[in-house]
């Protein structure tokens, strides 16, 4: 093993959003042998889901350094900074995008190994993401479930599929449930795109209202990703906070913010459409309801849920029903770690992983170059617009005039970017949506 793996290493996260920023720091620090000293970079893509300092502090997860770059900008300090790790937080294609253009950097000279995964559960565009991540060292997987699914679209491909690696969600822990508190605390914990429409996004605030009235001695939270104004993973058109205005809930209905483990720390009943806080509920052993009124459907994402015996309606918890979840399900998820069902000790999720980077890190002659399954060969209708979205050419490097810069913007391009990008904002938040609904009529 290198001396690198066992005294020092240092690890770069690139990431494009607070949660994917939250995954990858936090795979970061898993993947660090216990005896190693970790020095930590973070890299935030500007976009429109570049987390606010506010969303920063949430998360909770403390680098060395943290700064905002385009892509080209991020591709230049890779080929200057001798980093171990490099872990990939970004969307399918920011991935796919980043791999090409550091294969055109990196060329066949020393290189950093490249982990990339998912943040939570893969419920959709299951092939579409699979292969836009390939051609990382890693593709981590956070079940057997995953691992199983995941191996078996790159054979089917005729990919290389030796890449996926079987770890956890990296955001599991924190204190089991010992039992109810007072008051009974019921959490509904929202997603910023499920459901997508007024309409059910209404019904469910409406029936979680109702759910505090019908029981004025529980304690109804309704947990929330972001603020008005701030962006997520995915856009949020109907935040909760503006639907919940003028409709008067009761003194025991309250709005929450901050870190979702304090959130479980006080909780009784989880309720959820298909949020991964679902899961972290279940490793805890918080009893958990994923709900079923409006139909378990792909478009939901709640249908990844079936079979775990935590499918339920409001009406159904109204009347006090209470979830138990099916001990196999859970397994095969990698939820509540060590609990008679086999699954194994949470705390050595990530040994595999780590026993693969350091056999690549001692690997003989270094690394080889990316071999991405996307090429200008095998995708020459798909891979050129992907990449030119980052400002890269098919080849994977920079085009001409892309954005960078060889030094830190000074104070007024920081305002004219900030002005810019809350623009950008503006105008995905605001603004888009309107032009959609008009285009509907």
């Amino acid at each position: 093993m290198p001396a690198s793996a066992t005294k020092s290493l240092r690890v770069a996260v690139l990431a494009d959003s607070d949660t994917r920023w939250k995954w990858g720091a936090l795979t970061a620090r898993r993947l660090a042998p216990a005896a190693a000293e970790v020095r930590l970079d973070g890299y935030l893509l500007r976009g429109r889901a570049t987390p606010t300092a506010r969303q920063l502090q949430e998360v909770g997860v403390q680098a060395d350094a943290l700064r905002e770059v385009t892509g080209v900008e991020f591709l230049r300090a890779m080929t200057g900074e001798p980093y171990d790790v490099l872990v990939l937080a970004l969307v399918g294609g920011g991935v796919q995008a980043m791999l090409h253009g550091l294969r055109a950097a990196w060329g066949s000279g020393r290189r950093p190994v490249v982990v990339t995964g998912y943040v939570g559960v893969v419920y959709e565009k299951l092939a579409d993401g699979l292969l836009l991540r390939h051609g990382a060292d890693l593709v981590l997987a956070n079940s057997r479930h995953d691992a199983d699914r995941f191996r078996a679209v790159y054979e089917g491909v005729g990919a290389d599929a030796s890449a996926v690696t079987e770890v956890a969600l990296p955001f599991l822990g924190g204190a089991p449930y010992a039992g109810e508190h007072e008051p009974y605390t019921v959490v509904f914990a929202a997603q910023p795109s499920v459901p997508d429409n007024r309409r059910d996004r209404t019904y469910l605030l409406d029936r979680l209202i109702q759910h505090a009235r019908r029981h004025p001695e529980r304690e109804v939270l309704l947990k929330l990703r972001s603020k008005p104004g701030e962006h997520t993973t995915h856009i949020e058109e109907l935040p909760y906070q503006k639907l919940v205005q003028g409709k008067e809930p009761p003194a025991n209905f309250r709005l929450v913010y901050g870190h979702m483990g304090e959130v479980l720390d006080r909780t009784d009943l989880l309720v959820t459409v298909s949020s991964t806080a679902a899961l972290e509920a279940l490793h805890r052993r918080v009893p958990t309801v994923v709900l079923t009124d409006l139909g378990v459907r792909e478009v939901l994402g709640n249908h990844h849920f079936t079979g775990s015996g935590c499918l339920a309606s409001w009406d159904q918890l109204d009347a006090g029903h209470r979830p138990v979840p099916d001990e196999e399900w859970l397994a095969r998820q990698g939820v509540a770690a060590g609990t008679p069902s086999g699954a194994g000790s949470y705390e050595t999720a990530f040994d595999a992983a780590r026993e693969r980077i350091a056999k690549l890190l001692d690997r003989p002659g270094g690394l080889p170059p990316l071999n991405p399954y996307y090429t200008p060969e095998t995708a020459p209708g798909y891979l050129p617009g992907i990449l030119a979205r980052h400002h890269l050419g098919p080849d994977g490097a920079p085009l001409p005039g892309a954005p960078a810069a060889d030094k830190a913007p000074g104070p007024v391009r920081q305002i004219v970017r900030r002005a810019a990008r809350g623009a950008y904002r503006h105008g995905v938040q605001r603004v888009a949506p309107v032009i959609r609904r008009m285009g509907e009529l």
